[in-house]
Formats: structure tokens, sequence, C-alpha cells
């Protein structure tokens, strides 16, 4: 299961809903910030998960005028499912497949104070992103523990690329790279 697969799957887990319902929990919740989901792919991931059995759809008549609307819900089978994809993305580290370490790699091609810029440029827009993810925590407290838990994975390894960013800049600066 893919994880834009198993977060879909979590907000249905959590109660049936339509696709409109999804996309704004998602914006709500910050997901993508941490999640492979996009606006344009919700309603291809739930047609997925339909027809893999995981997910069941009713139409319901929206509040209103609007018309009616396709209501998901997960079933037995992907009851299983979920909890069988989220305790494999909690006990089986990820690979990471970040653009930064193939710029790394290039490295050699570009000359020296290029990648010094680039570099500074990396480590200011992580220092916005940290800034940026520490004011929504604050914004959003009280947090269940598991989100707050969440925050603050996502937090730490944030500081700790801080850090490296720090060290390698001045590895680059002193000509040791």
């Amino acid at each position: 299961m893919t994880n834009a697969e198993l977060a879909i799957l979590s907000l249905i887990a959590e109660k049936p809903c339509h696709g409109y319902q999804i996309e704004r929990i998602i914006e709500a919740r910050g997901m993508r910030d941490w999640t492979e989901v996009g606006f344009s792919s919700i309603y291809y991931l739930l047609k997925k998960l339909e027809q893999a059995g995981m997910i069941e759809s009713r139409l319901e008549q929206s509040e209103g005028q609007g018309p009616a609307r396709k209501v998901y819900q997960i079933t037995e089978i992907g009851r299983e499912a979920h909890v069988s994809a989220t305790l494999a993305a909690l006990s089986e580290p990820g690979r990471c497949y970040t653009p930064f370490l193939l710029g790394m790699s290039n490295l050699p091609a570009i000359p020296p104070r290029q990648a010094l810029e680039a570099l500074q440029w990396y480590r200011d827009h992580l220092s916005e992103r940290q800034a940026a993810l520490e004011a929504k925590v604050e914004i959003q407290r009280p947090l269940p523990g598991y989100v707050e838990a969440m925050f603050d994975y996502s937090l730490n390894l944030i500081r700790a690329e801080m850090a490296w960013i720090e060290k390698f800049i001045t590895q680059v600066e002193a000509g040791d790279v």
C-alpha cells in the first residue's frame, strides 16, 4: 500500500466521508507536509481503494440543494489492510529519495561559490520550514499525544538537518569538500 493510499484509508477509518471532506481534513491537519496526497489524486485513490475492496461507497443526499455525494466507509478488508499497513509504517524505516542527495552527488560539477550559495539557500529555507512548523504546533495546541509526537519527530528531523547543513557549509567554506 502506498503512503497516499494509507493516508486516505486512515481518514476513512476515522469516519465515513466524501472526497471533499477528505480534502478539507488534509488541509486542516497540514497533512501535505508529511504525505504525498495531492488534491487531484484524492478521487483516483478513492476509486483504487474501492476497487480493492478496502472501502465502499453509498450516495448520500447533501444538506441543502446540492447534489448527492458519494460517502466512503471502510470495509473489513480495509480495516485489516489499515492495521497491517500502519504496523509496517511504524516498524520499517523508510528509504529517503530526496533530490538533495542527488544534488550532493553532483557537487563536483558546479563551482564552489554556487554550491555554497545553494547550500545557504537550502539552510535558510529549512529554517523557515522549522519556524512555520513550530508556529503550526503552537496554534493547534493542545494536541493529542500521538499528534504532538508527530510534530516533535518532524521538528527533530529538521533540527538534526540544520545542525548537519551548518557543519557542511563550514566545510565547503573551508574548501574541505
